[in-house]
């Protein structure tokens, strides 16, 4: 995974090919198109396919209250864009002077100097430089000045709707992940930190890794199947994400029992993709009954890991 934050490392190597500049948040089947279409344009110049993204995303500064959860953290995003072949991906440090560039100074300085672009890609509704001011026709006036190739990718549509990281966002926060897993290139995952709980998990025999620090959108309030990755090896999980009622416990939680493991995850990063949405979160009556669904649960993210549930796909587990 080559991935850069500073320009001033910008290797000649990585200079003169094709780029595509975006949030690509959540690397979804639109922008799997987009990225077809640079490694084409990329053999055509005979040069590197790079990405030019954004850390933080642009809308994190300009509305910190309103702007959502991404769906994906940077180094995921950047290892999702290079399994699908691109050789770069930069991600730029945003701040309030790079958001002050015009569209012209923003095509001067980073697309024609810093990366000195022979060809771009992007989508219809591609806007850059300060307040949005440049679009695909003013992206296309400036590459026909300097004799860039400039290919605009229609969009991709699944079930008579546009892909969108909006649309699958919605469905993640809706809990709908089997939906959102049939818009993105990988299963929707989240990172987070394992911290001490009330241990009460080990004691039933279930014990969870309590995920602290998670950055991205977490998907809507239950129980659901999955995946978690630790060193790189995938165990099945089941995940729970809401509150504990049955023990009078209201404060959201991000809970993931990994079947079969038995090593200690305290302090560490670890990653959880999700398969399905299993069931809403409920108060049960008894402990004794509160098992008996835990056990069925067990069983139904079994069935779905042994049905190929599961993805090949290496966690980073950092």
């Amino acid at each position: 995974m080559n991935l850069i934050r500073d320009l001033n490392s910008l290797s000649e190597r990585f200079r003169g090919g094709a780029v595509a500049i975006g949030n690509f948040d959540g690397v979804h089947l639109g922008h799997a198109r987009i990225v077809e279409r640079l490694l084409a344009l990329a053999k055509r110049v005979a040069g590197p396919a790079i990405v030019f993204t954004f850390d933080p995303r642009p809308a994190a500064l300009l509305r910190p209250d309103a702007v959502p959860p991404p769906l994906t953290w940077t180094d995921r995003k950047a290892e999702l864009l290079a399994g699908l072949g691109v050789d770069l991906v930069v991600a730029y440090p945003t701040d309030r002077a790079f958001l002050e560039l015009s569209a012209r100074q923003f095509f001067d300085e980073f697309v024609r100097g810093a990366l000195n672009a022979k060809a771009l890609v992007e989508g219809p509704n591609f806007f850059f430089g300060h307040d949005r001011a440049g679009n695909v026709e003013t992206l296309e006036r400036f590459c026909q000045e300097v004799g860039a190739i400039l290919e605009v990718v229609g969009p991709v549509e699944v079930d008579g709707e546009i892909v969108s990281s909006s649309r699958i966002r919605r469905l993640v926060a809706e809990g709908n992940l089997g939906a959102a897993r049939g818009m993105l290139t990988r299963p929707y995952r989240i990172r987070g930190e394992v911290k001490h709980g009330a241990g009460r998990g080990a004691k039933l025999g279930y014990p969870t890794a309590n995920l602290h620090g998670v950055r991205t959108l977490l998907p809507g309030e239950g129980i659901y199947a999955g995946e978690a990755w630790v060193d790189g090896q995938g165990w099945p999980a089941a995940i729970s994400i809401g509150p504990n009622p049955t023990f009078g416990e209201g404060g959201l939680k991000v809970e993931a029992h990994l079947i079969d493991y038995a090593g200690d995850l305290y302090d560490r990063w670890i990653e959880v993709d999700f398969a399905d949405r299993l069931r809403d979160i409920q108060r049960f009556g008894s402990v004794e009954r509160l098992l008996e669904q835990m056990g069925r649960d067990m069983e139904a993210v079994k069935g779905i890991w042994e049905s190929g549930g599961r993805k090949a796909e290496s966690g980073s587990g950092k």
